[in-house]
């Protein structure tokens, strides 16, 4: 395996939990014997259900992540973090993946990945780079970092881009587009808010005109977008 990532000069630290997750049995064996004694394996998985219900049954401080996985709805290893995350808070997951594809890095750093090292990496460089990112390092290979600059980028782009948008919005309109984003009915609304109905489909509609969309459905699709259900 080539040099990918430069080893610390740090000794082994303590015991630390991993679950390895990957669709390719041979490799999760493999990966397992190569791995520092100190790094425990307490589970592995192939799927993108079987990640979750794994991580969430084993609580480990690290899990090694192949970014594309069967299974969940197609959204790989990043929809094991946004499937996990949540209620596995003290767990850091680190993208351990053949492909060194630019939009495979963003997705799987902006679903909450702490790093990203390809499977080149040498058994010992994915110890250590598990240690760092259990010790609050972000790790990548060097030739990816340069993705991971530009998708830092473009998050602060969409970001301002995004209340840029929420700026053409009262404070009321905001609350009422976040509720109808949701799926709820004007009269579910309007009880939440304590206002009337007709004044929701009024907010709706000034709502529609400042974001430029057409529908229900565009607003929901774009609060989505941005994240803000």
């Amino acid at each position: 395996m080539t040099d990918q990532t430069a080893p610390s000069d740090t000794a082994p630290g303590p015991e630390l939990t991993v679950v390895i997750v990957d669709d390719h049995s041979i490799f999760r064996s493999g990966l397992r014997s190569e791995l520092d004694p100190a790094l425990r394996v307490v589970g592995e998985a192939a799927t993108v259900d079987e990640a979750i219900a794994v991580v969430l049954a084993t609580q480990p401080r690290v899990v090694l992540l192949d970014v594309h996985l069967p299974g969940g709805t197609g959204g790989g290893g990043a929809e094991v973090i946004r499937g996990a995350a949540a209620e596995a808070p003290a767990t850091v997951f680190l993208a351990l993946s053949v492909s060194d594809a630019a939009d495979d890095v963003v997705t799987v750093i902006r679903a909450g990945a702490r790093g990203y090292i390809t499977k080149s990496s040498s058994g010992a460089e994915v110890s250590d780079a598990a240690r760092r990112v259990a010790g609050g390092d972000a790790v990548f290979s060097p030739r990816l970092a340069g993705f991971v600059l530009d998708a830092f980028g473009a998050v602060t782009g969409e970001t301002a881009a995004t209340n840029d948008e929420l700026d053409r919005l009262s404070a009321r309109e905001q609350e009422v587009m976040r509720l109808i984003a949701r799926g709820y009915a004007y009269k579910e609304v309007a009880s939440a808010l304590f206002i009337s109905p007709k004044t929701v489909e009024t907010h709706v509609s000034a709502v529609l005109r400042k974001l430029q969309l057409s529908s229900r459905h565009e607003l929901t699709a774009w609060a989505t977008a941005r994240k803000l259900l």
